[in-house]
């Protein structure tokens, strides 16, 4: 890495003593200069390049635009902004992912848990109405020049311009304006719709989603996560 002094031999040196401690404390002795070298290690690698893992099963590819690591009291906050990401064949901008209270859990595999994960993306307006449209609903979606939602139903001669938005896992929609064979419908007998939404897995949870213009701008929550990784192959690799 060019910075004058061996990762391996340093990380070796807070691995082995701590092998046996458990896993708040072992975080909590692992030397700020440690997880500062693998944050610089994994930047200096794969910042730029597309990178492919597996999230709840499902492939997802992404540009990783930037990495780093913080010490938060006894445990780390980790911030990744991945850009052009295909999540199982949908389409997302750019999301930033924040996980909060990771702990590092000595052993072979190294294992590392993480108290919850902030995402925080932009997804272009007619991407989420094509993922909709794939679904085969009563309803067929489009996006309007000024970017509000027209709605066709499939079956009758129903159409309507809305907006919607979500809060805390339910979903909130605004019809503007509707006609019936071409006839407007007044205003009066236009519902507000609001509906809960479907679990996410994982217990995740939508946070808010709110449309600007033609993109839409969203937060999830994920709660506890844990995977484990190859400590040396990580430290060959960087």
């Amino acid at each position: 890495m060019g910075t004058g002094w061996s990762l391996s031999s340093i990380t070796t040196s807070w691995v082995d003593p701590v092998a046996t401690l458990g896993a708040g404390t072992m975080t909590a002795l692992v030397p700020d200069s440690v997880m500062t070298a693998l944050s610089v290690g994994i930047a200096r690698r794969y910042v730029g390049r597309e990178v492919t893992v597996t999230l709840q099963g499902v492939p997802v590819t992404a540009r990783l635009g930037s990495f780093r690591v913080r010490r938060q009291g006894a445990h780390f906050e980790s911030r990744a902004r991945l850009t052009g990401i295909d999540w199982g064949g949908h389409a997302l901008e750019e999301v930033t992912a924040v996980a909060n209270g990771v702990r590092l859990v000595p052993g072979a595999p190294t294992r590392v848990r993480t108290a919850q994960i902030d995402l925080e993306g932009r997804v272009a307006l007619s991407a989420l109405l094509a993922q909709v449209n794939h679904r085969n609903l009563d309803w067929i979606l489009f996006a309007e020049e000024s970017g509000l939602i027209r709605a066709e139903h499939r079956h009758r001669r129903l159409t309507a311009v809305v907006d919607a938005s979500i809060a805390d896992d339910v979903l909130r929609i605004e019809v503007i304006r509707a006609r019936w064979r071409g006839l407007p419908v007044p205003g009066r007998y236009l519902p507000a719709p609001v509906l809960p939404l479907p679990p996410l897995p994982n217990n995740a949870r939508n946070v808010r989603a709110t449309r600007d213009g033609h993109v839409v701008s969203f937060t999830l929550e994920i709660p506890m996560l844990s995977s484990s990784f190859d400590l040396t192959q990580l430290l060959r690799l960087i």
